[in-house]
Formats: C-alpha cells, sequence, structure tokens
C-alpha cells in the first residue's frame, strides 16, 4: 500500500511556488479571522469586567455628564463632573435603594511618572459609606486604605528608585493594583476624601497647580439595590424624584460603546464572509490550474494500482497539511501582534480592550485553524473530483 501522507510531502515540496501562493491565502485568512475575534471578545470582556469591577446596580451622574463618565470610566479621559452632595441624601430616601456612596473625580495628571500610560485618572471614594472600592481593598489588601495610602489600577506603579508616589507635592504610598479590566479603572488611583483633602492642603505650597475639591461637590453617587426591590423601578424613580441627575442601570452602562462594538462585529463580519469567498475561489483556482498539470501523475498513480478514492484522499491530505500549517502560523503571528500592540489598538478605535485568557485564545485559535481547513478541504474538493476523473490509459496520451 502506498504512504499516503509521504506522497502528499513529495507533492507539497514538487509544487512550491503554487503552494506558497495557498500557504500565504490561508495564512491571512487565519489571522485576519483571530484578530477579528480578538477585538470583539476582548472589548466584550472589558466591558463585562469594568461593569462588574464598578459593583454598583445604578450609577447616577449629573444630567448631561452621562457620556462624559462613562468615557471617564472606559477610557480614562480627563473630566469635570460637580453636583451637590445632597443629591445624595435625596437619592437614599428612595424607595428600593439599600446603599449610596458617593465617588469624586479629581483633575487628570498627564505624563505622570507612576502611571505607564499618559493619562492618569484620580477617583475619590468615602471609606465611611463605600461598598465599591472596599471589597477589592479587603480581598487584595485584607484592610482598608489609611490616610497617606492609596491602590491604584494594572498601569499605576512606583517609580523606579522611590519608596513612594510624588503627588501634588504630598508622597502618597500604594499598597497593590486591581487585576487588569482593559478599561480606564487600569489607569486610576484610589483615594480616601482625607487623602485628597491633604493632596488639597499640601498642594497650595508644594504643587505648581492647586488642586481644588469643593467641599460640598461630589462626581457620581453609586447605588445598590435592596435584593427585593425592582432595580429598573427603582431607576425610574431616581429620574423622576430627584432633579438634576439621571440615573443608569450597570447593564446599561457604555451603551454608546457597545453599539459602536456591534456596529464593528457586523462589519468584521461582512467582510469576514467577502474574504473567505474570495479564499475559496482563489484556492480553488489555483488548484483548478494545478490539475491540469497533474494529469500524468494522477494517471500514473492509477496505473499502479492507486484507486481513484487514493487519489482523491491525497490531493485532499495535500490541500489539509497546507491549510494547518498556514493557519498554525497565521494565528500565532495574529496572537503575538494582538498582544504587542494591544494599548495602541485600544487607544486608535476608542473602546476598551483586555487580552482573552489562555484557554480561550487557544480556543478561538483552535476555531481559526478549523474554519481554514474547511476552506482550503472546500477549494481543493472539485479540482480532486476533475483530476482523478479521468481514465488513466487517456490522461497519460494527452
Amino acid at each position: 500500500m502506498l504512504n499516503t501522507l509521504k506522497v502528499a510531502f513529495n507533492n507539497i515540496k514538487g509544487s512550491g511556488f503554487r503552494n506558497l501562493a495557498i500557504f500565504l491565502c490561508v495564512m491571512g485568512l487565519s489571522a485576519f479571522l483571530l484578530c477579528t475575534t480578538l477585538m470583539i471578545k476582548g472589548a466584550e470582556r472589558s466591558l463585562n469586567v469594568g461593569i462588574d469591577r464598578l459593583g454598583a446596580d445604578i450609577l447616577v451622574v449629573p444630567t448631561g455628564a452621562e457620556s462624559r463618565v462613562e468615557t471617564a470610566l472606559l477610557m480614562g479621559k480627563p473630566t469635570t463632573v460637580w453636583m451637590d452632595r445632597s443629591k445624595m441624601t435625596e437619592i437614599a430616601a428612595i424607595p428600593g435603594v439599600e446603599k449610596v456612596t458617593p465617588q469624586v473625580y479629581l483633575q487628570s495628571l498627564y505624563g505622570a511618572s507612576c502611571c505607564s500610560v499618559s493619562e492618569m485618572f484620580l477617583m475619590v471614594y468615602d471609606p465611611a459609606t463605600d461598598f465599591v472600592v472596599t471589597p477589592w481593598l479587603i480581598k487584595t489588601l485584607g484592610r482598608p486604605l489609611q490616610k497617606g495610602e492609596v491602590f491604584g489600577g494594572c498601569y499605576i506603579f512606583v517609580p523606579p528608585g522611590m519608596k513612594s508616589i510624588q503627588l501634588f507635592g504630598s508622597e502618597v504610598t500604594l499598597k497593590g493594583n486591581l487585576e487588569a479590566t482593559g478599561t480606564g479603572l487600569d489607569q486610576t488611583m484610589f483615594m480616601t476624601k482625607d487623602t485628597a483633602l491633604m493632596l488639597a492642603e499640601n498642594s497650595i505650597t508644594s504643587a505648581e497647580q492647586p488642586l481644588q475639591i469643593p467641599e460640598e461637590g461630589i462626581s457620581t453617587v453609586m447605588v445598590k439595590v435592596a435584593p427585593e426591590a425592582d432595580r429598573h423601578q427603582v431607576t425610574l424613580d431616581i429620574l423622576s424624584r430627584v432633579v438634576g441627575v439621571t440615573p443608569i442601570e450597570s447593564p446599561n452602562l457604555f451603551g454608546v460603546y457597545r453599539n459602536q462594538m456591534n456596529g464593528l462585529l457586523w462589519g468584521f463580519f461582512a467582510i469576514m464572509i467577502v474574504i473567505w469567498a474570495l479564499a475559496i475561489f482563489l484556492i480553488g483556482l489555483v488548484f483548478s490550474m494545478a490539475a491540469n498539470e497533474r494529469r500524468r501523475e494522477i494517471a500514473v498513480l492509477r496505473a499502479v494500482g492507486a484507486t481513484r478514492a487514493y487519489a482523491v484522499k491525497t490531493i485532499l491530505l495535500e490541500a489539509a497539511l497546507i491549510a494547518v500549517g498556514a493557519s498554525v502560523l497565521g494565528t500565532f503571528l495574529a496572537a503575538q501582534g494582538m498582544f504587542i500592540f494591544k494599548d495602541m489598538l485600544a487607544g486608535s478605535l476608542g473602546m476598551p480592550f483586555l487580552f482573552p485568557s489562555w484557554i480561550n485564545l487557544v480556543g478561538y485559535a483552535a476555531g481559526g485553524v478549523l474554519l481554514s481547513l474547511l476552506t482550503v478541504s472546500l477549494a481543493a474538493f472539485l479540482p480532486a473530483i476533475r483530476i482523478t476523473g479521468y481514465e488513466p490509459a487517456m490522461a497519460m496520451r494527452e
């Protein structure tokens, strides 16, 4: 019995230019497929992780500041949002509201030596009422923050050669970092109100630009709804009873970005279908052109005892070997490129991105390899049937 695998390898080596064209086509197809999948899934995962990390059922912001707050939380962009602290008392009185806590967004710092990206977002929370930041601290630090201590996203660090971080002329101690979310929380520094007031006081004499914190001003109110209450009804009650604020249910947070992500998804999906169809056509054309060159070769195989099924299997095995090799290389290069340039990609697209876990990455890559294998097999099947359909004697005379 003939060695099918050996014959397939020899045929691949014997048609270098043709097989190289197919190899590059499949490699590009698999790389584009993986990049598209990673972008969509990475943005979706980032949004979900960011919402979970916020830890509130409802986010209440000043009316008209919805998009600015979402941009600040999602991309870490600077924003100035203020409302009177009395709004928190009004919101707490709404039936179904279990807990409320304020957050204050301070001015962002540009080019900070303690942040690996260009902008650092400063967020102040109230430890007396907080139910958002404190659970992270208890889980990672084991206790709440004290005055002069800060906690940071994954991009926040202590500059080399220093024991603390310099902020507005004061020193603060970094007590830990959150896991990556792909959102603006990664470049956010969290601190208590006491620490923020200390920075503001010292900045008057020690900083180039004083840090100003309105005494009764807050940026947002985080709301936790009672288990037995209807979150949507509580949202409507806040909207109708508290003037000058807009409540956003956490599942509806980042709605604009979700719509953008869906638009990208369908756009990439349409492009993917077109590219896939073209790939099948071009690869099939290459195999068809090669069919005429291989009539005598297949006829010889048939003459020495190979069946038509064996000849078809040999051609499809050639196609499968090319497809697997090209798709594995394409997905590997695409994964490396996405990992290296993920921050640049997120910034250029204006949307968050969180690289998937290695388990998910392997699953996406395996799916790409299978699709590439299916593509090349479909493209090679009809030429394989046609080329093996000739009678050996007739094919050898032509």
